[in-house]
């Protein structure tokens, strides 16, 4: 029996450590999707920008504010468009900015604060790789022993509560 759990305690071990290997992969997956969605919202909106610089000194609220407060149902609905791809673009370039602020700043941002439409479109079509750097192996380590602990603490607390004494 001692040694079917010693398996078991590598099998956990070697799990959580491939786990902990796979997050810079999905990281790196989700930065480039950050990356890309930002850039399609900015093409989405240079049209409109280019409008913004024609007539209002390059201010594209005025524009969508000039939309929105006109009396044409066609062009209110318009500006509405125009507001929500500017709101989009406004989250996307603060979210890649502090994606990139430091060097763990991207697994925080990834980890707590996704966007969460480009956080699932990644999971759903997540490529499993492994990226061996140093954060990598790092994080496969303390996955790994993470694992191991939660798995002795049971064991650790009868020792301390003298419940294994015969």
């Amino acid at each position: 029996m001692k040694k079917i759990s010693e398996y078991f305690r590598l099998i956990v071990f070697v799990m959580a450590m491939l786990v902990g290997i796979q997050a810079p992969s999905f990281v790196d997956q989700y930065g480039k999707s950050l990356e890309s969605h930002l850039r399609e919202s900015n093409l989405s909106l240079a049209e409109f920008q280019d409008d913004a610089d024609k007539f209002f000194s390059g201010d594209l609220l005025k524009l969508i504010e000039h939309y929105q407060n006109t009396d044409d149902q066609v062009f209110n609905s318009g500006g509405e468009s125009i507001d929500a791809l500017y709101q989009r673009n406004q989250i996307l370039q603060s979210a890649s900015q502090e994606f990139k602020q430091s060097l763990f700043s991207p697994y925080f941002v990834t980890l707590k604060n996704p966007i969460p439409d480009i956080r699932d479109e990644v999971r759903e079509n997540y490529t499993y790789s492994i990226i061996l750097n140093k954060i990598a192996i790092l994080l496969g380590v303390v996955f790994g022993f993470f694992a191991l602990i939660i798995i002795a603490l049971p064991g650790i607390f009868v020792r301390l509560l003298g419940f294994n004494k015969a």
